[in-house]
């Protein structure tokens, strides 16, 4: 049905079988090359994700509801750790549907999710979160408890500890996410391969995936 795909930082891409959606494409933040979004869907938690290429099929980077081949989007406003309450929201959470599976998706945000923003991501069969800390973004802590939150069937752990990055700070390494949540382990490799819904396991399972 879809593979997604993890390449470092924020940056994911899910491609399916008529329409790939790009996630926060601008990877030169961290030192890496930016994502090509030719074709595609960009993606943007934030809008300094984003490369804003026009070779892009469609850009998003706020709330609003999208349809675009096999895809549904649905983006609801959020407010990062960083920001006061006097500050205007500027990250965006995503729900995807291809097919009858569900997808959410998750920036740099507070460390808590209110009834409101549960319930415009409603359930959620694959959660795609941050969770390397320090001040920056979600850390393990954070993470697992937003996790036990939305209650997926599977969890793909992004934006933590690699050396070919360039962080702002220094992010913390995946295990600790994966100590914290202490749910079972699935080693995708370079891609998680979602043939149908009912392959997704059933019981809260950590999917990691290389970074490629």
């Amino acid at each position: 049905m879809f593979d997604i795909e993890y390449k470092g930082g924020n940056g994911v891409v899910i491609s399916g079988k008529k329409t790939q959606v790009v996630i926060d494409p601008k990877l030169s933040l961290v030192g890496l090359k930016d994502l090509s979004v030719k074709d595609a869907v960009e993606l943007a938690t934030e809008a300094r994700f984003a490369t804003k290429d026009p070779s892009a099929k469609l850009h998003i980077e706020g709330p609003g509801e999208y349809e675009i081949g096999e895809v549904s989007i649905r983006g609801s406003r959020a407010t990062r750790h960083i920001d006061t309450s006097a500050d205007e929201p500027v990250s965006t959470i995503y729900r995807l549907e291809i097919g009858d599976v569900r997808i959410a998706v998750l920036g740099n945000i507070a460390p808590k999710l209110s009834e409101d923003q549960l319930e415009e991501i409603g359930v959620v069969d694959i959660l795609i979160l941050p969770v390397g800390g320090n001040g920056y973004t979600l850390d393990a802590v954070s993470a697992a408890t937003i996790t036990r939150q939305i209650d997926p069937h599977v969890v793909v752990p992004i934006h933590y500890a690699d050396k070919a990055l360039q962080y702002e700070v220094p992010q913390d390494d995946v295990d600790l996410f994966i100590k914290e949540l202490a749910a079972p382990v699935d080693d995708a490799g370079s891609k998680y391969k979602v043939k149908s819904s009912s392959s997704i396991p059933q019981v809260l399972t950590v999917v990691k995936i290389d970074r490629s």
